[in-house]
């Protein structure tokens, strides 16, 4: 007897050793009843005809028939199954047809989904894959390839598996679905080129299913450690640094210093869990949440990117107003004062139409014009805080202020959001193994720069800092007056991206069907994001008279969890194996909510004990002209 492998043998062990980067996420050890719930939502439904196969069905089938065809309707509820030979290439279909009906709930189930571990793939040949609709095919292939001596192709266990693969990962990959749309709008246009897609997917149900897992395997990253560096410091660098001068001073100079390094070590710590869960799971923020707790934390997670977003726009919508105050202070040689609810307005109108933008490449070059404003904004400011340093020495400061320290932990957390961008900028990495290492050495020189910045500017300007710093330079100067405007346009044109993630989200949890095909379902969509778009102005415009405090709100109730209580949580089920892991896990929780709770409730009471009117911007009148 040889001693040679039986064909058998050797193609189960072709297939393990091909399919083993894949059998993580597409193997899924479920039930055949909850498959068949996620099966049929890809068979025809009443709302998948078009009217033509309406018509026709409407046409050929009798209307006394067991079997109702109207809109060429399957029912898989009924005892009896009925083949769908009526519908063209049903001949092919009706396995699956079958299989679904086979296998179907007896009673009515969630489509909602538990993904356990999962198991290996021991083989493609057992007998229940065979059973399955297209298995005798796969073992066909699989065995020839084998015969050949070729790898054998890349392949599921079944039909079944990939219809479960495609139809799970939908809600996070929010760029997928507003690329696919505005595509299909532009084709219908323009009519097709030969860049255009030869088939499209076809919109189950309303509902659009993405790849995202899928596609996070069969895409490698390409980016670089520098480039990994860049994304990073431009995701960290932004706006909240001018609100550190105003947050130092209610904290205080040695508070701030201590506990802003503090936040930036529990914050670097908390992204390092996340990129361990994320390494483990192959799977986005909150499909991690969903995986490992259900949906409830799914949602959760969404939710919370969702309240930071709008929460980001409507803080920034005040930063302009109050920076375009101060300019028009300036320009106008301190006569005109616009009041901030007329300038929010105003940026009202700008942000409307670009709310209605779904394919968010049109929005990358506005942000890189942002980003080249933002810094020059922050260069001269750093080099006008050193120069007045120097000249005038060190302006009335406190070490410790008991009465409003506070307003400085949330400030703090909302200066160093950026997990949102941890888990994709992972995965856009040649070496994504080099990431956790990239990422300590700029978060390191982040917190350097943001104590440093924020020591400046409360040192420099004292007990009359404002909230934006960048309002305490001499308006009378041409050059600040520049650094002003640029800098307004810079967080206008940058605020469309802010909006661009809490927009998709919402809109892809209340609308289940796509615009393309409903004019009333694209109007109802474009309404929602009007309604959104108010929302967040409206919520700028309560928050202009206390906007440190505002801030500091967001970051305590919005930005804390996404950055000290999800992570841990995620990592604890999904890679805590030892007593100290979950232990570290815990106290991180622990900390979360700490912060939420008590700095949370602190701005709280801080804002309700009454808003004093803002302050106008400083402004120093120009020398009258000499007789």
């Amino acid at each position: 007897m040889s001693d040679e492998p039986s064909p058998s043998r050797s193609t189960r062990g072709m297939v393990q050793e091909r399919l083993s980067p894949y059998a993580e996420l597409e193997s899924y050890p479920l039930p055949d009843e909850d498959k068949a719930v996620h099966v049929q939502r890809y068979l025809v439904k009443p709302d998948d005809a078009t009217p033509d196969e309406s018509a026709h069905a409407d046409d050929t089938q009798p209307s006394t028939s067991a079997f109702s065809v109207t809109s060429s309707r399957i029912s898989m509820n009924e005892d009896e199954y009925q083949a769908p030979h009526h519908m063209p290439g049903g001949a092919i279909t009706e396995d699956l047809y079958r299989w679904a009906h086979q296998n179907r709930p007896r009673t009515r189930r969630t489509e909602s989904v538990h993904l356990p571990r999962t198991r290996d793939l021991d083989s493609v040949i057992d007998s229940d894959i065979l059973k399955q609709p297209g298995g005798f095919r796969r073992s066909y292939v699989m065995a020839h390839a084998a015969e050949q001596g070729k790898p054998p192709p890349r392949a599921l266990k079944s039909f079944v598996e990939f219809l479960m693969l495609y139809g799970h990962f939908a809600g996070e990959e929010l760029n997928d679905f507003e690329l696919d749309e505005a595509e299909e709008e532009e084709d219908e246009e323009t009519g097709p080129t030969e860049s255009s897609s030869l088939l499209r997917r076809r919109h189950v149900h309303g509902h659009i299913p993405s790849l995202r897992g899928h596609r996070r395997h069969e895409h490698k990253g390409e980016a670089s450690v520098l480039d990994a560096v860049l994304m990073l410091l431009k995701s960290f660098v932004g706006t909240g640094i001018l609100f550190l001068g105003k947050a130092f001073f209610n904290g205080g100079l040695l508070f701030s210093v201590i506990v802003m390094c503090l936040i930036a070590g529990i914050s670097l710590y908390s992204f390092l869990l996340l990129v361990q869960a994320n390494q483990k799971m192959h799977v986005g923020f909150g499909e991690m949440g969903g995986i490992l707790y259900g949906p409830s934390m799914r949602h959760a997670i969404l939710a919370s990117i969702v309240i930071s977003q709008l929460g980001f726009v409507a803080a920034y919508t005040v930063f302009v107003a109050e920076n375009m105050q101060a300019l028009i202070m300036s320009m106008t040689q301190c006569r005109t004062l616009v009041s901030h609810g007329t300038l929010i307005l105003v940026q009202a109108l700008v942000f409307l139409p670009l709310s209605l933008v779904r394919k968010i490449a049109k929005l990358s070059s506005t942000a890189l014009i942002a980003d080249v404003f933002i810094l020059t904004g922050v260069v001269y400011l750093l080099y006008y805080e050193i120069g007045s340093l120097a000249a005038h020495g060190l302006a009335d400061v406190v070490m410790f202020n008991t009465n409003n320290f506070p307003l400085f932990i949330g400030t703090a957390v909302f200066t160093f959001e950026g997990v949102g961008l941890v888990i994709p900028i992972t995965e856009s990495m040649k070496e994504p193994q080099k990431f956790p290492k990239t990422l300590s050495w700029v978060m390191l020189g982040v917190a350097a720069l943001f104590a440093a910045a924020g020591a400046l500017s409360y040192a420099t300007f004292g007990s009359e800092t404002q909230t934006v710093v960048i309002t305490n330079l001499p308006g009378n100067s041409g050059f600040v007056q520049a650094i002003q405007a640029l800098y307004s346009v810079a967080i206008l044109l940058s605020m469309p991206l802010q909006l661009f993630p809490a927009l998709s989200i919402l809109e892809l949890g209340l609308f289940r069907r796509s615009g393309k095909y409903s004019l009333r379902t694209k109007m109802l969509k474009n309404l929602f994001r009007f309604l959104v778009v108010i929302l967040a102005m409206f919520t700028a415009w309560l928050g202009a008279n206390d906007l440190d405090k505002f801030v500091s709100l967001i970051g305590s109730v919005a930005c804390v969890p996404l950055c000290f209580i999800y992570p841990p949580l995620l990592h604890l089920r999904a890679c805590a194996m030892t007593r100290r892991a979950k232990m570290i896990d815990m106290a991180v929780f622990t900390f979360g909510i700490f912060c939420v709770v008590f700095a949370g409730t602190q701005t709280v009471q801080s804002m309700l004990s009454g808003s004093s009117p803002s302050k106008p911007p400083v402004c120093v009148p120009p020398p009258p002209r000499p007789l």
